[in-house]
C-alpha cells in the first residue's frame, strides 16, 4: 500500500492560476507519452508516486493520450484506484478533448456533442466523478465558439469539471473564448500553449501579454521541445531517441549541426548555473512568474527527479538571459 511522503509539500513552489483560487505546482506531470500499454505498469505507477512525493500535485492528460488513444487515462485510473484514492482532494487532474477519438462526424473538434461525450468517456476511464480542469484542446474552425464554450460551461454546471481551459488557441481566439465564458459565468482558468526556449511563439505572437491582461493562467507543454533541450542530443541523434524513431513529433531533419552547436552552448550556460540542460530549459520557461506551471514528461522516476530539481534555481540575471537569446536568435 502506497503512503505519500510526509514532506511532499516542503520544496515545490505553488503558483496562483490567473485570478482564481487554484494554485498549481511550478512543475506538473504530463501523461502525453510513456503511459500506454508499451510501458511497464509498475514503471508508470512508480513515476506517479514519485511525482506526488515531490509535490507534483497536477497530472495532465487528454482523451487521445496513449497510444492508443485513451490508454493514458485508463492507466491513471488504475493508479488512482491502487495508490491515490486517499489523496484525490490533494490532486489536480485535467483532461482535454478536441483531437480525433472515434470514427464519424462526432469524434473530434469542438461540437457540444463531441466534447461532452468525450468527457463522459474520460471520467469512465479514470474512474472519476469529475476532473479539476477540462480543456478544449484546439479551436474548431467550423463550430461557433459560443457552442464550444457553452459545452465547457455545461461541464462545470453538471459537476463534471471544476474549471475550464483552452489549448492551442491564438491570442484573438483566447480573448473571444474568455469573453464568452465570462458572460456564461464560468471564467477561463488557464491556457495550455507550446512554449520553450526554442519555440517562443507565445511571446512573439502576444499570447502571454493577452493572458496577463485577462488574468488567465498558463501551463506550458513541450518545454523541453520533445527532448531536444535535454542532454540526449549534444552529440547528435542517439539510438533509441525520439528523433531516431518514427515519431511524428520530432524528425532527424530537425537535429541539424547548427542546432546541436546551439544546444552545446546552452549546456555550457546550464553548467555555469549548476544545472543540467533540461533544468535550465524548465527554469527559463518559469522565469519571472508569467507561466503558472510547466509540464514535464518522464520515462522513469530518476528522469522525473532530474526535472523537478530545476526548482532549485529559477532566477536568471540579465546577462544569462542575453546570452541565451544570442544563442537562440543570433
Amino acid at each position: 500500500m502506497y503512503t505519500a511522503h510526509p514532506d511532499r509539500y516542503a520544496d515545490m513552489p505553488y503558483r496562483r492560476t490567473g485570478r482564481s483560487g487554484l494554485k498549481l505546482p511550478a512543475l506538473s506531470l504530463g501523461l502525453w507519452h510513456n503511459f500506454g500499454p508499451d510501458r511497464p505498469v509498475e514503471t508508470q505507477r512508480a513515476i506517479l508516486r514519485r511525482a506526488f512525493d515531490l509535490g507534483v500535485t497536477h497530472f495532465d492528460l487528454a482523451n487521445n493520450y496513449g497510444p492508443p488513444p485513451g490508454a493514458a487515462e485508463s492507466a491513471l485510473g488504475d493508479a488512482l484506484k491502487a495508490d491515490f484514492a486517499p489523496y484525490r482532494d490533494e490532486l489536480v487532474i485535467s483532461t482535454k478533448a478536441g483531437y480525433l477519438m472515434w470514427p464519424g462526424p462526432y469524434g473530434e473538434w469542438g461540437s457540444r456533442k463531441y466534447l461532452l461525450s468525450s468527457l463522459d468517456q474520460s471520467l469512465a476511464r479514470m474512474g472519476l466523478d469529475y476532473v479539476d480542469i477540462f480543456y478544449s484542446h484546439r479551436p474548431d474552425p467550423e463550430t461557433p465558439f459560443e457552442e464550444t464554450m457553452g459545452a465547457l460551461h455545461s461541464a462545470v454546471q453538471q459537476g463534471k469539471a471544476l474549471y475550464v481551459g483552452v489549448s492551442n488557441y491564438s491570442p484573438e481566439e483566447t480573448r473571444e473564448a474568455a469573453r464568452i465564458l465570462a458572460e456564461l459565468g464560468t471564467p477561463l482558468l488557464i491556457h495550455q500553449p507550446r512554449y520553450s526556449m526554442l519555440d517562443r511563439r507565445p511571446e512573439e505572437e502576444g499570447l502571454l501579454d493577452t493572458l496577463d491582461e485577462l488574468r488567465v493562467g498558463s501551463i506550458a507543454y513541450s518545454p523541453l521541445e520533445q527532448g531536444l533541450l535535454t542532454g540526449r542530443y549534444l552529440d547528435g541523434i542517439p539510438e533509441g531517441s525520439r528523433a531516431a524513431s518514427d515519431s511524428p513529433f520530432l524528425s532527424t531533419d530537425t537535429v541539424t549541426e547548427d542546432l546541436v552547436g546551439r544546444l552545446r552552448a546552452l549546456d555550457e550556460i546550464a553548467k555555469s548555473r549548476g544545472q543540467s540542460l533540461a533544468q535550465l530549459a524548465l527554469a527559463w520557461v518559469l522565469r519571472g512568474g508569467r507561466v503558472t506551471s510547466a509540464l514535464i514528461g518522464a520515462s522513469s522516476p530518476q528522469q522525473l527527479e532530474d526535472s523537478v530539481a530545476a526548482i532549485g534555481n529559477l532566477e536568471f540575471d540579465p546577462d544569462e538571459l542575453a546570452r541565451i537569446d544570442a544563442i537562440i536568435e543570433p
